[in-house]
């Protein structure tokens, strides 16, 4: 059964009058604009796809405002850029200006990539659009690095939001699958690597199990350790609740007449010593 929000996603699909001077101002968590913030943000996610991916030429598929493309370029990697957008075509900066072109992501590519990059894009797009984008990332590279936001539905633009397995499986229809080995947290927290993958399946299970199977002990030994953890938790509020008491029995004591008496024994016993 289709949701009421699903139903009206459906009839009103994002397209490029959305994303203009107010999504950009207003709709992005905080202000998208080619500022310090937003360039040491693009910076760093640069700087690990040069150390750790090293492709020689990349497509920024959703670029914006093109500030992937530009840092990419400035550490000497041939980053090209697309984005449905005519606002953020408009504010892209002048030194990668001829590097970014608007179109939509769906639309037939015309090279191929080592590497093509699409953060937070296909939740903006129809789901027949999304899928065709897939589609059309397969067919021009063997390497996707990939983000798309698995739970904001907030967004008005959000009209395609999916949990991963959701992306994972449109990849896969397309023989393309999670790098188990690589850490995409850079991106986002629910940012992936696909690649495509020419062996069989069978070739390819075994490095789902292996990272199945480390998830799974480090699960069971941080439940271990909350086990731990409260049982420490419980026995120094046992000893709280008894240090409170012997300080209640001592305030007590101190004050009662055989107390008092006692001090006056203590206080002759000295004088006459």
């Amino acid at each position: 059964m289709t949701s009421d929000r699903q139903s009206t996603s459906a009839r009103t699909p994002a397209g490029d009058e959305a994303f203009d001077a107010h999504y950009y101002a207003h709709c992005c968590g905080k202000p998208y604009f080619r500022n310090e913030e937003w360039l040491q943000i693009f910076g760093g996610i640069a700087d690990h796809i040069v150390s750790e991916i090293a492709p020689r030429r990349v497509l920024d598929a959703g670029c914006a405002l093109g500030l992937l493309v530009e840092s990419l370029r400035a550490r000497g990697v041939e980053a090209f850029g697309i984005d449905l957008s005519t606002f953020a075509m408009r504010n892209v900066d002048e030194s990668v200006r001829g590097f970014c072109r608007q179109g939509s992501v769906a639309d037939e590519l015309d090279a191929d990539y080592d590497l093509i990059v699409s953060i937070e894009v296909l939740e903006h797009m129809p789901k027949a659009e999304a899928e065709a984008a897939i589609a059309n990332f397969c067919r021009h590279t063997d390497d996707v690095l990939f983000s798309s936001s698995p739970s904001d539905h907030r967004e008005a633009t959000h009209v395609n939001v999916h949990p991963p397995e959701y992306w994972a499986e449109q990849f896969a229809r397309h023989g393309f699958f999670r790098d188990v080995d690589f850490d995409a947290s850079f991106v986002t927290t629910w940012a992936v690597r696909f690649r495509k993958e020419r062996d069989l399946v069978h070739r390819v299970i075994p490095g789902y199990e292996r990272r199945h199977y480390g998830l799974l002990l480090e699960c069971n030994a941080l439940r271990d350790s909350v086990i731990d953890l409260r049982r420490t938790l419980k026995e120094l509020e046992v000893a709280q609740t008894e240090l409170a008491q012997a300080r209640d029995r001592i305030f007590h004591m101190e004050r009662s007449f055989f107390w008092k008496l006692r001090r006056v024994w203590a206080f002759l016993s000295r004088q006459s010593g």
